[in-house]
């Protein structure tokens, strides 16, 4: 190898490790993620797998303790996940065919860790559940992720139903349900 050649070498390597470095340096999550979200304590394992990149989290909208409205989670601009909860006086099955307009490729979940009824879909999980609360029967949580989620469609889907496995019961204990 000649002199020439091997400079060459060497500063074509140095170049991609530089623009390797730089790289690393750009970009990466810049931001705390919270202990406690839209009123509920958030597991960062379940929140993980819709985490981008970005310089802040923000947590906007309404705590679901007040069981109205909905709490969406923010990185920069984009919209991570959204928490929605309603309060309602019977048990609304996500399977029933009025509620298929909610998903896209719906799913039972089975075997719930609580007493409820559950669909996931390809952005989305929809639970029912009994509360008991003194200003309501049943609750229903519904978990939406950004349309923009990245990755395989199976793996999201279960990365979905962790989350509102999760989430489930730290909303009922929010709301005061004795069931």
């Amino acid at each position: 190898m000649t002199g020439k050649t091997s400079r060459r070498l060497t500063s074509s390597a140095l170049a991609c490790c530089l623009a390797l470095s730089l790289g690393a340096c750009s970009g990466g999550r810049e931001y705390t993620v919270p202990k406690e979200a839209c009123g509920v304590p958030v597991s960062e394992k379940a929140l993980d797998p819709f985490l981008v990149d970005g310089k802040e989290l923000k947590v906007l909208g309404t705590p679901v303790a007040t069981g109205v409205g909905n709490c969406a989670i923010w990185v920069d601009e984009w919209l991570v996940v959204n928490l929605r909860l309603e309060k309602v006086d019977k048990l609304y099955d996500p399977m029933d065919e009025s509620e298929e307009f909610r998903f896209e490729n719906r799913a039972k979940m089975v075997d719930l860790p609580f007493n409820g009824l559950g669909a996931v879909g390809d952005f989305n999980a929809m639970v029912s559940t009994q509360c008991a609360a003194p200003d309501a029967k049943y609750a229903i949580v519904y978990v939406e992720v950004s349309l923009k989620s990245t990755g395989d469609v199976t793996q999201r889907r279960d990365h979905i139903e962790s989350f509102a496995v999760d989430v489930v019961p730290k909303v009922k204990k929010a709301l005061g349900c004795t069931v």
